[in-house]
This record gives C-alpha cells, sequence and structure tokens, in this order.
C-alpha cells in the first residue's frame, strides 16, 4: 500500500461528514481537558501559598504570629518553610485528599467555630492532635521532605539530640528502631503547644 493511498484514504476518512463531527468533538474536548487540567492545578497552587493561608484572621492572628517566632520563619541559612511545606503532602494524591480534609476548616471559618481567639483555643487541642496523627501516619513525611536522617551530621548535634535521633534511626542494644517519628518529640516546633495535660510524656 503506497503512501499517497494510505494518505488519501486518510483524508478521506477524517472528511466524511459524520468523522468530521466525531473529530471536533474529540479536538474540543482534548483542548477542554488541558485547560481544565491547566486551571485546577493552578488552583490547587494558588492554595499553596502563604498569603492564602494566613487570608483568615484565625491563622494570621493565631498560629502565624506564633511561626513568624520560629526557626522555620527565620534562620541563619535564610531558608523558611512556609504553611504548605509542613501541611501539604508534596505528592498530587495525597495533596488532594488534604486538600479536601481542608475543607473542614474552611467550614469552621464559614460557620464561625473558631472565628475569635478564644474560640481557637478552645478548638486548639482537637486540631493539633487531629494534624500530629496525620503526620504520624505518614511517617512525618513533610518534615522528611527537609530534614533527613541520612544527611545529618549527629557529631554537630547536642549529644541528646544525637542520642534520641539514633536511636529513631538505629534502634538500642540490638533492638530495630521503635518506629517513633519526627511529630512523636516535635510537636510544638513552629506553634505553640495546647493543653497537654493528660497526654502521655508531657
Amino acid at each position: 500500500m503506497s503512501r499517497e493511498f494510505f494518505l488519501k484514504r486518510y483524508w478521506k476518512l477524517l472528511t466524511t461528514p459524520a468523522k468530521v463531527s466525531m473529530g471536533v468533538i474529540l479536538a474540543f474536548g482534548f483542548i477542554a481537558g488541558i485547560v481544565f487540567w491547566g486551571g485546577f492545578n493552578t488552583g490547587m497552587q494558588a492554595t499553596n501559598q502563604e498569603e492564602f493561608c494566613i487570608g483568615c484572621h484565625e491563622m494570621k492572628d493565631n498560629v502565624y504570629e506564633e511561626y513568624k517566632s520560629t526557626i522555620h520563619y527565620s534562620n541563619r541559612s535564610g531558608v523558611r518553610a512556609i504553611c504548605s511545606d509542613c501541611h501539604v503532602p508534596k505528592d498530587w494524591t495525597h495533596k488532594l485528599i488534604r486538600k479536601i480534609q481542608a475543607s473542614k476548616e474552611v467550614w469552621g471559618k464559614i460557620t464561625g467555630k473558631i472565628d475569635t481567639r478564644e474560640k481557637f483555643l478552645d478548638h486548639r487541642r482537637s486540631m493539633a492532635e487531629r494534624e500530629w496523627a496525620r503526620m504520624k501516619a505518614n511517617d512525618s513525611q513533610e518534615c522528611r521532605n527537609c530534614h533527613n536522617f541520612d544527611y545529618m551530621d549527629f557529631s554537630e548535634q547536642s549529644s541528646r539530640a544525637a542520642r534520641i535521633h539514633g536511636k529513631a534511626l538505629f534502634g538500642v542494644d540490638g533492638k530495630p528502631a521503635t518506629g517513633e517519628t519526627c511529630i512523636d518529640c516535635h510537636k510544638g516546633i513552629a506553634h505553640q503547644l495546647p493543653d497537654m495535660t493528660g497526654v502521655e510524656g508531657w
């Protein structure tokens, strides 16, 4: 079959009225899909910006003010972790799941559940415990995006930190590591702790 014959046959197929309609529909659907996907991802990225996160006073006047006094905000190296670095997974599937979960926080804003400092403090413990549980379940992945045991120089750490990090990484006395993760020891690293009465180890 010659190339010219194939091209003529293909052209005839595309120019048949029913086929043209199908081709237009498919082309339109393809372009619409790209536009939708691009817009959706752009929207997802916009909601990861610090300005978006602190857009309501519950965040700006509470946890954001606390975070500004921590090493995650200002430090000697000039590396800053913003809200989404710690609270939104990087991979797309888990990011989408987290965004859906965050709708509960938006609902709290809309309904006035946490619209004052007093209401925020009343719900602080349950919000913190929910976030700690999420981080525990994913092995503190957001922490590990920046802080990786494999790159730590234990000789530069205090003896206590080096001992605890070594125990978490290697275990102790021939026993395997206990499964502890960053959030087990580093609660309150970027925000004030809620009332920890009754929490084991506090």
